[in-house]
């Protein structure tokens, strides 16, 4: 892959070459605006400071979802588009988005007429893209399907339907279609400036992460698109100027299957914050969350909070038999969601809008805020038509409607492991067929494949030991002793195909390790 990334860096040594748009940012919205770009005949170039979704965008509840939330808002346009998005992202990338069942659990009649007229209501707006109906069902239903639900006070449940995905293998996804559709997308690669003729936007200076050189790279038109960093670049361009976000961080713990071993999720549509929490089945885990809480700092990799632990694990024990505890925890993961800031001084960030916000400001520097993953197609496509008139590009149709993402494929087996890589699995099983070892586990307790990291790297730009364990493969989000436990044979594979020497592998060995404590619990 060291061959590959060379070939992407050789258009970025051309002093004259001028990219119609250059994105900053290689998470979901930032992939998703290349993509919609290349796809339109631009010529895109895509920078990420790190790897691809390794902030907010690889941290989700790893729904794709309408947001019953917003409905009960009254944001009824935000959740018309966000299930007109699922039902087309099911349609372009079905090896990694699936139906996914709801059930929410009722314990009065009041809350079982509320809910029912709120979730009839999202299935109109879903249209023809509906994902299934809701219906009531009984007490005796909910613990045949949700064995290990407490049954105490039950009346009965409303069963719904909603998407769920893997989404940093979505993100991945996302980037090798951007380069099928001609654009340029470079990991590791820091915008450290913005270069401006006159007082118009003309460009960026970057560096190599890896090798420490310097570009000074021309654009048409740049594009902000760092999710909780958005401000950094608009101070660059505009000193002083008000932020444009506020962070709210959101928690999830990931527990055995065995508290509540089923094919179905559960909803809990009321917590103490006000809140709703989920308990959903992912990649044979059960994955509890969010929270929400308001933050003044942000930093690549946000921590857990001891207080968003105990809410969720108290919140889930009044739910379920199995009460979780803190030493039950396989792996806990922070994120940030990038939501626009508030006109006003409020402090609840439940209530900031999840609708995506779009600035242009005076030097022409296009900047995205707010979203969600459901919605990254529409927001791309909404950046990239800013991005035409403030660059005075040729204007162009959108394509992505109706584009397949990499590794789009039909049917597939859930219960293998590998479904993940879509039309890729083939390739990746008979790379394990080329080497005897390379078919052998990389962790005896997970399914995972030594060949799987080969294909990380010489196929998804993986770097490191970390793109591998918690983007390529999320044994990091599913199990972080195990990803300790894996680090040190990952990073030999890794070294081996990228010509490092023994001390890169073990620097990468200790900055796995320390990254990964933060994923795990004290007792």
């Amino acid at each position: 892959m060291k061959a590959a990334r060379d070939e992407l860096l050789k258009p970025l040594d051309d002093p004259d070459k001028e990219w119609d748009i250059i994105i900053v940012g290689g998470g979901a919205t930032g992939l998703g605006t290349a993509l919609d770009a290349a796809s339109r005949g631009y010529q895109a170039l895509l920078l990420e400071q790190v790897d691809f979704a390794k902030g907010t965008s690889s941290r989700s509840t790893k729904l794709v979802h309408g947001g019953v939330r917003y409905l009960a808002q009254g944001n009824i346009r935000l959740v018309r588009e966000a299930m007109r998005e699922r039902g087309l992202l099911m349609k372009n990338a079905p090896h990694l988005v699936r139906n996914l069942p709801f059930i929410i659990p009722i314990y009065s009649w009041f809350d079982s007429l509320l809910y029912s007229v709120g979730l009839r209501m999202y299935d109109l707006l879903s249209g023809k893209l509906s994902f299934g109906k809701t219906r009531r069902i009984s007490k005796k239903e909910i613990l045949n399907r949700l064995p290990g639900i407490q049954p105490k006070g039950l009346r009965g449940g409303i069963v719904y339907h909603d998407g769920q995905f893997d989404d940093a293998r979505l993100a991945v996804n996302l980037a090798q279609t951007c380069l099928e559709q001609g654009a340029t997308v470079l990991n590791y690669f820091r915008v450290t400036g913005l270069i401006k003729k006159g007082n118009k936007m003309s460009g960026v200076k970057a560096t190599d992460v890896e090798t420490g050189k310097k570009y000074q790279l021309k654009a048409r038109v740049v594009v902000n698109a760092t999710g909780v960093f958005v401000d950094d670049l608009l101070q660059m361009d505009e000193p002083g100027k008000k932020p444009t976000v506020r962070p709210s961080q959101g928690v999830h713990v990931v527990l055995d299957r065995s508290f509540m071993p089923s094919d179905v999720a559960l909803m809990i549509p009321k917590t103490d914050d006000g809140r709703v929490l989920f308990a959903v089945p992912w990649h044979d885990k059960l994955v509890i969350g969010t929270t929400d809480t308001p933050l003044d700092e942000y930093s690549l990799e946000p921590v857990a909070l001891y207080s968003e632990v105990n809410f969720i694990l108290n919140t889930a024990a009044e739910y379920l038999v199995k009460a979780p505890k803190r030493k039950d925890v396989l792996s806990v993961f922070a994120g940030l969601r990038p939501l626009a800031a508030p006109t006003d001084e409020s402090s609840s960030t439940k209530e900031i809008s999840r609708s995506h916000k779009i600035i242009v400001s005076a030097s022409g520097l296009v900047t995205i805020t707010g979203g969600k993953w459901t919605t990254y197609r529409k927001m791309s496509e909404d950046v990239v038509e800013k991005a035409i008139e403030a660059g005075s590009l040729k204007p162009a149709l959108c394509k992505t409607e109706e584009l397949p993402i990499h590794g789009s494929a039909q049917p597939i087996d859930q219960h293998d492991h590998l479904y993940v890589y879509g039309s890729d699995r083939e390739q990746v099983l008979a790379l394990a067929k080329e080497n005897k070892e390379w078919a052998d586990k990389l962790h005896h307790r997970y399914d995972y494949l030594i060949a799987e990291v080969i294909w990380a790297v010489r196929h998804e730009m993986a770097r490191n030991v970390e793109d591998v364990l918690a983007r390529r493969l999320r044994l990091l989000f599913l199990d972080a002793r195990a990803a300790i436990a894996a680090a040190p044979l990952t990073a030999k594979l890794i070294a081996t195909e990228l010509g490092k020497d023994d001390q890169w592998q073990n620097e990468q060995v200790a900055s796995f390790a320390a990254l990964a404590d933060n994923y795990l619990l004290q007792p």
